[in-house]
Order: C-alpha cells, then structure tokens, then sequence
C-alpha cells in the first residue's frame, strides 16, 4: 500500500507562486503514475496534471497549461506540483493520487489511492 501525503499549500496573492509536494511511503513510488487533482467548495474534483512513472511524459488540464508544472523525483518517493501566475480560480484543496495501471491520466476513477490534500487559496 502507498501513502501519499501533500504539503506546500497556503495563502498567496494573485500572480504569486507556490510548489506542493507530494511524499510516498510503501510500495515502490516509481510503479505509479502520478497525478494531482483539485476540488474547490461546491464543485467537483476536477485533474489539474499527471505525469508517467519515469517523469518522462506530463500531462495538464488547459486551464493550468503553462502555468502548471508537475514533475517527480523518483529518488525521493515525491511528486511536485508547481505552481505559477496563480489566480483566485485556483483557490481549491489539491489533493495527489497514484494510479497503478494507467488507462486515462486525467479520470478520477483511474486513481486509487488519495492523499489528504492540502489547503491553496489565492487572494486577487
């Protein structure tokens, strides 16, 4: 079993930057595809980015297109979501998920394992 535990969150203005991070413990981190996902109050999860096991292919939602980077370091069991030119529409909880199997990067339903999330509000 992994454990995915997300970090990195927290207030920032319009425009500014952040970079979350997502650990793993347990099985091999390098097995599973990679993603992060974000849900802001009163709507649904929606894929913000993921990336292959070996880091080599992204992809990311057009909403976060070349503002978004995800990459990984495999070394150190952790996933990075960074996060650029940020805007009040991104203001959500951003949670990470690892899917074994593949299938559709951007699905919810590919994911089985979730990590808590962690809190980013963006103030305009």
């Amino acid at each position: 079993q992994v454990l995915l535990v997300e970090s990195g969150g927290g207030l920032v203005q319009a425009g500014g930057s952040l970079r979350l991070s997502c650990a793993a413990s347990g099985r091999a981190f390098s097995n599973f595809i990679i993603g992060w996902f974000r849900q802001a109050p009163g709507k649904e999860r929606e894929f913000v980015a993921a990336i292959g096991r070996s880091g080599h292919y992204t992809d990311e939602a057009d909403s976060v297109k070349g503002r978004f980077t995800i990459s990984r370091d495999n070394a150190k069991n952790t996933a990075y979501l960074q996060m650029t030119s940020l805007k009040s529409e991104d203001t959500a909880v951003y949670l990470c998920a690892a899917n074994l199997y593949g299938g559709n990067w951007s699905s919810l339903n590919e994911y089985a394992l979730w990590g808590q999330g962690t809190q980013v509000t963006v103030s305009s």
